[in-house]
């Protein structure tokens, strides 16, 4: 037998309903935002950009007053296995770093190779007991590829965790330069140690403001003997080992090896002065794989030729 659906249990089922839409709309509302036209979905990550840190996709927030990458992937091509700028902003250069590990180096060789600039390893810090190290090639390399034509720069390898020790390789690097000048910045190289090495390195634990005091103190003492300075770093160390922010005083060399097809130009999110593109490339006069760079120099235009002259003035 049917039986009737009274009005008042509808009435009843309704208002529940109604009730039930109206507690969801509530508990769903922080996920909501109203716009003119549309209700759209509040981005978790509002205010960040994702990047690519070498392990892997992440979030940053863009850190305050540092410039972002100038460039982009469509200036850059691969000619003979080698990255080429065709933006129209910059002249950019080309370059070696090398050290002991590419003993003897037949300068003429290199330059006549249209090698334009090299950076030369003037001495390092051992990462296990932290003792100060010459680099035995660093003299001849320094002289005869200034003899050849080059513009030079020296960097420093360091494994500092103090910034007293940073202070030291600073001073280190300033001895051993004598009444030499170079063309270009000196540069501040701190690494992470190989993952076979990590164990036992001083540096293992270094946490990101003590890296980044160690860079500051180098880079202001080296600034104090009236030189430019730069700071060298991959982008693990770009992204999670230094607060960009305190080195904006100073150029970045930023590291990136090439992997064609896909990344043949410096992806990274933040502005950079030079880009290291290889660590196994082969340049004539240089036995075995040796690092190979690139030094991006602004074009001067009217405008900012009358910029620099009216800064001058004042």
């Amino acid at each position: 037998m049917k039986t009737a659906v009274r009005p008042r249990t509808v009435l009843l089922l309704l208002l529940i309903l109604v009730i039930g839409i109206a507690l969801g709309l509530l508990v769903a509302r922080p996920l909501f935002r109203n716009s003119a036209d549309d209700i759209s979905y509040i981005d978790p990550h509002e205010g960040q950009v994702q990047v690519y840190d070498h392990i892997g996709w992440t979030w940053i927030t863009p850190l305050e007053g540092v410039d972002v990458n100038p460039f982009s992937k469509e200036e850059f091509r691969l000619v003979d296995g080698s990255p080429v700028y065709y933006g129209t902003a910059y002249t950019a250069l080309r370059g070696v770093d090398v050290s002991e590990h590419q003993y003897d180096i037949d300068w003429k060789k290199v330059a006549d190779s249209g090698i334009d600039f090299a950076y030369i390893r003037i001495g390092r810090r051992g990462y296990t007991e932290g003792g100060l190290f010459n680099d035995p090639w660093f003299e001849k390399n320094y002289r005869e590829a200034k003899e050849n034509g080059l513009l030079v720069g020296v960097y420093y390898y360091s494994q500092a965790i103090s910034k007293a020790e940073a202070l030291e390789e600073a001073e280190f690097t300033l001895n051993a330069l004598q009444d030499r000048v170079p063309d270009l910045p000196i540069v501040y190289d701190w690494e992470y140690v190989s993952n076979e090495d990590a164990a036992i390195a001083r540096t293992r634990d270094l946490d990101m403001e003590t890296r980044t005091d160690c860079a500051v103190a180098f880079c202001e003492r080296i600034k104090q003997a009236g030189f430019d300075v730069s700071v060298y770093f991959n982008r693990q160390i770009g992204y999670h080992g230094y607060d960009l922010s305190r080195l904006t005083d100073y150029s970045f060399w930023f590291a990136l090896p090439i992997n064609p097809p896909d990344l043949c130009w410096p992806s990274f999110y933040y502005t950079l002065d030079m880009w290291q593109y290889s660590i196994s490339d082969t340049v004539p006069g240089i036995e075995g794989p040796v690092d190979t760079d690139m030094l991006f120099r602004p074009v001067s235009t009217p405008d900012s030729a009358n910029e620099e002259a009216e800064s001058a003035d004042n």
